[in-house]
């Protein structure tokens, strides 16, 4: 029925979806038709049926295949044939890796053991011990349940949050910070309320995906400012200035995903000194603030929010979990933002504000950001390492943040190594993701705290042994 190569650089179980799929979407299998049982097809292939169960499991996550009990595995019945392509986008097997991909499934790959091209930090790495106490603090204290929240957000968490920008020299007052469900709803609220269809925006690039994927549903024309290992190329920011005439620039000076670049002050100030020029609002996104241990001036700093919007976020910290974020804006532009927030989903939760608050208000928290600073640090030192000692390039190594961008010059190809890494249970970061126009690419953002996993540095040597022989010891 299906033909199997055990030498082939494609993994069994993906062999195994994509020829189904084949037979399904050639009508060769139709609606209804019964699948081979799990054992019949491991023994006419003489392979392990986890091996089939594993490719069984997958076609039914991608809606071809059905599941009935006691009977056995049955071709899914379709109103159109059209559905086909639409649900092999989910296969994580075949990834696509384009921006719609990751902003639909890269939260439901969880089933791929590996993920040193994930966003976010294991769980062992949060402020679990803080969160729990706020819970209990909750808990005794009794929650309201009848009602919302208020529309700029709890207010003790808004004055805690300007309490600390004034520690790092931005003058905010509570009144000036709106609360979100995470730095996403920030950005796209912003978007929505700067940004009309036909309007030119620059943003990062390399850059962050779903802001990209967010800004062109709005109708935006993107313009990418590049990324250098020392921040930025100001001289092309400043010709793509004068070509484009943008509206906005939504750029992350510290710490920037996916090239954990750092931009230094001097940029800062010229790159506020050409805004001001060119009539520019800049989004300033600084959630990783919190994982640098040094004190660095930020755009929002530098400009006291006349022309800069901030963006922050506890996601990173406490718990993505929790979905709190924050922006600080000046006068009729956070009211405006308010008001955005209030129509697409009135306020946001004030239980979850609350539990942030009193994380952020236990004892230890000060403690566990340096922990975690440390923590990353040491992690930085580790992949950094394991990665140049197969070849890889480095293009910033600040030693702080989530990220390492790094490619090897025998691994040309991110998305076919994607590929091939999540048959082996591995979400690799492929770097086309990150570009305003995907291209073929070798960079690859490696996510130092789910990096240090020796499956992964054996599955890259095999691949650049396969590409150069010879290039690895």
């Amino acid at each position: 029925m299906i033909t199997l190569n055990p030498e082939s650089r494609t993994p069994l179980v993906t062999q195994i979806v994509d020829g189904f799929r084949q037979l399904i979407t050639d009508q060769t299998l139709r609606g209804g038709a019964k699948l081979p049982s799990i054992r019949a097809l491991a023994a006419a292939h003489s392979i392990s049926v986890f091996t089939v169960v594993e490719a069984y499991d997958r076609l039914v996550a991608q809606g071809w295949v059905v599941s009935r009990s006691n009977a056995g595995f049955f071709v899914k019945r379709r109103a159109t044939d059209a559905a086909a392509p639409a649900a092999a986008e989910t296969d994580v097997a075949d990834l696509r890796f384009d921006a719609r991909w990751y902003l639909r499934h890269i939260f439901e790959s969880r089933n791929l053991e590996l993920k040193p091209g994930c966003g976010w930090l294991p769980n062992g790495w949060l402020f679990e011990e803080g969160v729990r106490r706020s819970l209990r603090q909750l808990a005794s204290e009794g929650v309201e349940l009848g009602g919302y929240g208020l529309p700029h957000g709890h207010m003790a968490l808004r004055v805690l949050i300007a309490e600390s920008l004034a520690e790092r020299q931005v003058n905010a007052s509570a009144g000036e910070v709106l609360l979100t469900q995470g730095s996403s709803q920030a950005f796209d609220l912003v978007a929505r309320g700067l940004v009309r269809p036909g309007d030119t925006v620059m943003v990062d690039e390399p850059g962050y995906p779903n802001l990209m994927f967010m800004l062109r549903f709005l109708g935006a024309k993107l313009v990418g400012v590049p990324r250098a290992p020392g921040g930025y190329d100001l001289a092309a920011f400043e010709d793509l200035l004068r070509a484009h005439r943008p509206k906005v620039f939504f750029t992350q000076p510290r710490l920037q995903s996916p090239t954990n670049s750092v931009a230094p002050v001097a940029q800062l100030f010229q790159l506020l000194k050409l805004a001001d020029q060119h009539d520019l609002t800049v989004v300033e996104n600084d959630i990783y603030a919190d994982l640098d241990p040094e004190q660095r001036p930020s755009l929002a700093s530098l400009d006291q929010l006349r022309r800069v919007v901030y963006v922050g976020s506890y996601s990173k910290t406490i718990s993505p979990n929790i979905r709190v974020g924050y922006l600080a804006a000046r006068g009729e532009l956070l009211e405006d933002l308010a008001q955005l927030k209030m129509v697409s989903g009135l306020t946001s939760s004030d239980i979850t504000e609350r539990l942030a608050f009193g994380a952020l208000c236990e004892g230890r928290w000060r403690k566990h950001l340096k922990s975690l600073r440390d923590r990353l640090a040491q992690a930085h030192e580790v992949v950094a390492r394991r990665l140049t000692e197969l070849g890889f390039e480095l293009f910033s190594e600040p030693k702080a943040g989530m990220y390492l961008w790094a490619r090897h010059p025998d691994l040309t190809d991110c998305i076919d190594l994607s590929q091939q890494a999540a048959g082996e249970g591995i979400l690799l970061g492929p770097g086309h993701l990150f570009l305003v126009e995907p291209r073929p690419t070798g960079w690859l953002r490696f996510n130092v705290a789910f990096s240090d996993d020796e499956r992964l540095y054996r599955f890259l040597d095999l691949q650049i042994r396969l590409h150069h022989p010879g290039a690895a010891a």
